[in-house]
């Protein structure tokens, strides 16, 4: 009894102080330097590209259904939803934005994105599912991102919690989708620092008790067999001069979001330097992204391209593969034809030279990779999907990311919007 008269003071005092502390405006950020209040706009669009151009609120450029774009044009009756994440957002003008550019290139067409920036699979289900009657669309294409994998997985999302569902067996063993979580909206216990705590330390026990990926592998013992192949000749793959001048241009580009400043061109590390420091780094635990994420997270740049997975990473691609199903039903239910698209970047997907089998031992177990292992990825998340159409940017020849956050540049949204046109005028025709 003298334990619970203790506590409840305790408890009191700490509402009392977050209570104290909001009402300030003494508040837990969500996101580092971040200058947007999770609770004025909840888990719908960012607004975060509002520093790249002054004369340019994203928050008032909404389409009338919560997400950025242009209103649809009444007098239209051929419709088409965009779906997606920052990369369907993005941080252009509007007039830039990807379904602009796909708008041009069709006729008579209302092109609607339903994106924002940090969104899975979870949450663009939720919001198709909230509009799609009142747009009664002839399409709705999802631009797919691979780490949808990891955010449909994650009950926190770019600016704080986000409706999550999650995956349950039947008496068969078979998987099935539960869920949402909770209803989309505001989460007012975002703000309270107890609260946020409380998670921090769930979150740091969640991840001691991560099963790591390092017990799924073989045994190995030494990477001196000529079954493996050393780290050079694995990493040279992706950690080449290509690579190294990209990085180069993003980190040193005079325009960076929320006050950053660029690096110095004339102090910036060498090739060399460069390449030692993300070899060093190779299979290294990322510490702050476990703790993000509650699981293990290693530097590894073929991470996509491991032939041997473990049940985490299965059970990711399977939820998304269920959730991408939902979204294909609900599209079909509503009488319109639902379509994938991906954007292919083999530098990044299949940075391999060869088709063959890589094989690298590290502490002792044995890490395996391939080009085919990325294919092989794709068709377990496409699993029954109909429509899935890749378009690789293998034959464009110009940046394909923009440097100020390394999206996709406007030539190369450009690209992938009169591509993915060509295939709607034929699927049509």
């Amino acid at each position: 009894m003298k334990k619970f008269l203790i506590i409840i003071p305790i408890v009191f005092a700490i509402i009392v102080c977050d209570i104290i502390a909001n009402l300030a405006k003494i508040r837990p950020l969500l996101w580092k330097n971040s200058f947007y209040s999770y609770l004025n706009i909840g888990w719908y669009t960012w607004n975060g590209a509002d520093h790249r151009y002054a004369n340019e609120i994203h928050k008032k450029q909404t389409n009338g259904f919560l997400t950025r774009g242009k209103k649809p044009n009444h007098a239209f009756d051929y419709n088409l939803i965009l779906l997606g994440d920052s990369q369907v957002e993005t941080a252009f003008k509007l007039d830039e934005m990807p379904e602009n550019y796909l708008r041009n290139y069709l006729n008579k067409t209302n092109v609607i994105s339903f994106a924002s920036w940090g969104w899975a699979t979870d949450q663009q289900y939720i919001h198709l599912k909230k509009y799609i009657h009142e747009i009664k669309p002839n399409h709705v294409i999802l631009w797919f991102s691979m780490n949808d994998l990891m955010e449909n997985k994650s009950k926190h999302g770019f600016l704080g919690s986000k409706p999550t569902f999650s995956l349950k067996k039947d008496k068969n063993n078979n998987y099935y989708l539960s869920g949402p979580n909770r209803m989309p909206g505001k989460n007012y216990f975002e703000y309270s620092y107890s609260y946020r705590a409380i998670n921090k330390l769930v979150n740091r026990f969640k991840l001691k008790i991560y099963r790591p990926y390092f017990d799924y592998l073989k045994s190995c013992e030494n990477n001196n067999s000529s079954d493996y192949v050393n780290k050079d000749e694995l990493l040279n793959n992706f950690y080449n001069i290509k690579m190294y001048e990209r990085d180069k241009l993003i980190a040193t580009h005079f325009e960076k979001p929320y006050g950053r400043k660029p690096a110095d061109i004339n102090t910036y590390i060498d090739f060399k330097e460069w390449k030692k420091n993300n070899h060093s780094n190779f299979l290294i635990i990322n510490q702050k992204k476990s703790l993000t994420y509650s699981q293990e997270y290693l530097m590894d740049p073929f991470k996509n391209n491991r032939l041997i997975t473990s049940d985490e990473e299965r059970e990711k691609e399977i939820l998304t593969n269920k959730l991408l199903l939902k979204i294909q039903d609900l599209t079909n239910k509503h009488q319109a034809s639902f379509h994938i698209v991906f954007p292919f970047l083999p530098e990044i997907y299949k940075a391999f030279n060869d088709n063959k089998v890589y094989r690298y031992c590290f502490k002792n177990r044995e890490f395996v990779y391939s080009n085919e292992a990325f294919d092989q990825k794709l068709n377990r998340i496409f699993k029954n999907i109909n429509n899935v159409f890749i378009i690789t940017l293998g034959d464009f020849h110009l940046r394909n990311h923009d440097l100020l956050d390394a999206h996709f540049s406007k030539e190369a949204n450009k690209y992938f919007m009169k591509k993915l046109s060509g295939y709607i005028r034929e699927f049509d025709d």
